[in-house]
Formats: C-alpha cells, structure tokens, sequence
C-alpha cells in the first residue's frame, strides 16, 4: 500500500532550529514531494520536511524547535536538561509545616494589634537549607496572601509601611540555629508578632504592631543570597481582638430589676421609722434629767480689805 502523503523526511538546519527568523512566526512548513514510484511504510508523522516552533522567534530569543530525525534528538538533549534544571532551580521547596498560634493557656494570646506564634522547631533541617539563609515570617492579608510573590532579593523585602499597598510584609528574620529541633526546657518558645512599637515601619524587619482585627495568615519563607529557597504553608485565618463600646441596657427595666427596688425602698423606709420611734422614747429621759448648776461665789471690791468686805456684808 503506497504512503498516503507521499513526502519525504528531510534533516533541519539546527542553527535555524534554535534561533529562528527574526519577526517570523515559524509553525507546521512542510515541502510536499511528488509520491515515488516504490512502495513505502506509513510512518506515523508522515513525511516531508516539517519543523514546529513553539511561538514568535527574533534574532535574540532562542526558539524551542523539534526535530523529526534521531541526531537532531541528541543534540536538543542538553538543551531540554539545561531548562529543566533552569525551571528546577527556580522553584521553592515546599516545607509541610502550618503555622500554629500558642497555647490557649497563654494569656495575652491575642490583643488588638499582636499575635503569639508556636515556633517552628525542627522544620528547616534539610540539605539546601543552610545555616546562614535567612527566615522570614510572613505576615499577610488574607485577601492578600493568594497574590503574594517572595521577593528575589533581600533589598527587596517587602516592610510593614507597604502593607495598604501591597497587603503583606516581612519580619522577625532568624536563622535555623534558633529553630533547633530538640524539645524545649522551661523556657517558653513563642514568637511575638508585633511587639516592637520603638522601630520604624519602614526599617526592613520591624515587627511593628499589626495595623487591624485581620483577618491574617502568616508562613515562614527561607532566603539565600540567591533568592528564595523554601517556605511553609499558610496558617488558617487569625483575627484580633476588637473593643468594643459599651452599651446601655434598651427597653424597659426587667422583672427582677423591679422586685430588688422595691426590697431596698421597704428596707429603707423600715430603718428610717425604727430610728424615728428611738428618738421619740429617748427625748423625755433626757429632759427628767437635772441639770448641775454652778455655786455663786462672793466677790471681793477691788482694793478693799477682807474684813472690811465681811463688815459690810454683816451691815
């Protein structure tokens, strides 16, 4: 049965296979050539000269081509590896770790503009992680978190200040010699998010109090001089505490509000009549009572003689 398509295959140029045209959109081009007179085997791409590219190829912009015969394969190996790694390097390493608040017991857990955080203990020991690679806490916006892109450089680490705009932030940077994975002694391992109300919000890793009631969602991201190299996964949505104004009682007064009015009008009236009827009973008594009276004494005329004044007095 002869070859339905009746093309021939035909080796590419590799130079014009990885480089392109420039301002040319390269897709299917294929040469058809007259059927030849022997028969041949269908082959499962047909035949011709037929080359794809994978998008618009300039002079400057390598384009991804793929070739039909077996040493264009080979030489296209190492170019396929160098992107694979390329695209392997780029990626973060994902940590299966969720951030966890502290002990319920904790008291101060959650206030109007901070939250305590469990430590992640033991979460960063693995081989591309070393121990100078920085640890960040990120603190995000609910909304934003889905949107949040780790900064490729540390000049760009995002800071409280940016927070209307971007919606999230970077703080409390740590090692993992602080983060060891043996259990803790007495001492309390807890991270305080927002506590420092003395530095700056536009100082890179200020841990300045949280703006609002959140909601938040935070993750510990890891960064090397590179760029990034690891992160957590979000924790669950946290809010704070609000105040709240108080509020007088509407309506009218309850039942039982009543019933203890009227328990302390009776008290009252009883104490003031029994304090009347002992001042009614006591007031005669102290009347009846007689009254001590001074003695009249003589008195002497200036500049006269007792006996004279005694004389006188019998006179």
């Amino acid at each position: 049965m002869p070859n339905p398509w009746g093309q021939q295959i035909q080796p590419l140029n590799l130079s014009n296979q990885l480089f392109g045209r420039r301002g040319h959109w390269e897709g299917w081009s294929c040469q058809k050539q007259p059927p030849p007179a022997q028969h041949r085997q269908p082959s499962l791409w047909g035949s011709g000269r037929c080359r794809q590219t994978l998008g618009q190829t300039n002079g400057r912009t390598p384009g991804l081509a793929m070739g039909l015969s077996g040493g264009q394969s080979l030489l296209l190996m190492p170019l396929w590896l160098l992107l694979s790694c390329l695209q392997l390097g780029t990626s973060l390493e994902r940590i299966g770790y969720v951030p966890q608040l502290s002990s319920a017991t904790l008291a101060g857990r959650l206030t109007q503009s901070t939250l305590t955080l469990e430590q992640p203990r033991g979460q960063f020991s693995h081989l591309n992680i070393s121990d100078f690679d920085a640890i960040w806490l990120v603190v995000a916006h609910s909304k934003a978190s889905q949107n949040f892109t780790a900064p490729q450089r540390v000049e760009d680490t995002p800071v409280p200040a940016s927070f209307s705009q971007r919606g999230y932030y970077l703080t409390l940077m740590a090692n993992r010699a602080l983060y060891p994975g043996d259990r803790p002694g007495k001492q309390l391992r807890v991270l305080r998010v927002g506590n420092d109300t003395r530095c700056s919000p536009r100082t890179r890793g200020c841990n300045h109090p949280l703006p609002g009631p959140g909601p938040y969602r935070m993750k510990f991201l890891v960064m090397s001089d590179r760029g990034p190299v690891a992160e957590t996964e979000w924790s669950s949505e946290t809010r704070l505490q609000q105040a709240e104004a108080l509020q007088a009682v509407p309506g009218p007064q309850s039942a039982g509000t009543v019933v203890i009015i009227a328990i302390l009008s009776v008290l009252l009236a009883v104490l003031l009549t029994a304090l009347l009827t002992l001042l009614i009973y006591t007031w005669p008594v102290g009347l009846s009572v007689p009254l001590p009276y001074p003695r009249r004494q003589a008195t002497t005329p200036a500049g006269a003689r007792p006996s004279q004044a005694q004389g006188s007095r019998c006179a």
